[in-house]
């Protein structure tokens, strides 16, 4: 088995908080070995913003609705298959589930708008252990903060860091491995493996 040489960087951006990850081979955007679960962060696709609309309210834009079917054709066609959704109760985020073409379990949470990595992080630790592969769709800046947050320094893609510290657009995916069950989840315990943007 090849035996890769890596060094260190300080990844930089509004969400980084001085992250320091492995520089990685280029092309390896996988994960470096058979992890126990997946985790996929997904932002909401584009919303509009219509008068008169509480910002929970608004429902996706049509750049929007097209994009979440992106991200959804990804989805089945990289990952494993989505076993759970935990998804924030704001409309944009429920029609980006419903675009996406998701066919998993959901629950929809009121706490996952407008909260906290260590909210969803909470949340995530509820999952039943018969669950492999979680999709969380959910908002900025929680997204990006959360993905980097659980990312292990010495083991992280360090392209797919760097892009989330600058930005996580919409319709956005964080990948991430996970060894032993999501109450083990904690901060600096998974593997950031890929970062996606369905265009």
């Amino acid at each position: 088995m090849a035996k890769f040489r890596t060094a260190h960087r300080q990844v930089r951006g509004p969400h980084a908080a001085g992250l320091v990850v492995a520089t990685l081979p280029r092309g390896c955007r996988s994960l470096n070995r058979m992890s126990d679960r997946t985790l996929v962060l997904l932002r909401h696709a584009k919303s509009a913003y219509p008068d008169g609309v509480a910002d929970h309210d608004r429902p996706l834009a049509p750049r929007g609705q097209r994009e979440a079917g992106l991200a959804g054709d990804w989805l089945r066609s990289q990952l494993p298959t989505i076993d759970q959704v935990l998804c924030s109760t704001a409309i944009r985020t429920r029609e980006t589930l419903a675009r996406s073409g998701v066919d998993a379990p959901v629950r929809y949470l009121d706490g996952l708008y407008d909260c906290t990595p260590g909210v969803v992080i909470d949340e995530i630790h509820d999952v039943g252990d018969n669950v492999s592969t979680l999709l969380v769709v959910g908002h900025e800046p929680t997204m990006s903060s959360l993905a980097l947050q659980l990312a292990d320094p010495d083991n992280a893609n360090a392209d797919a860091a760097e892009r989330i510290s600058v930005k996580f657009p919409t319709s956005a995916m964080a990948v991430l491995g996970l060894d032993g069950s999501w109450a083990d989840l904690e901060l600096g315990s998974a593997q950031l493996a890929d970062f996606h943007v369905p265009r």
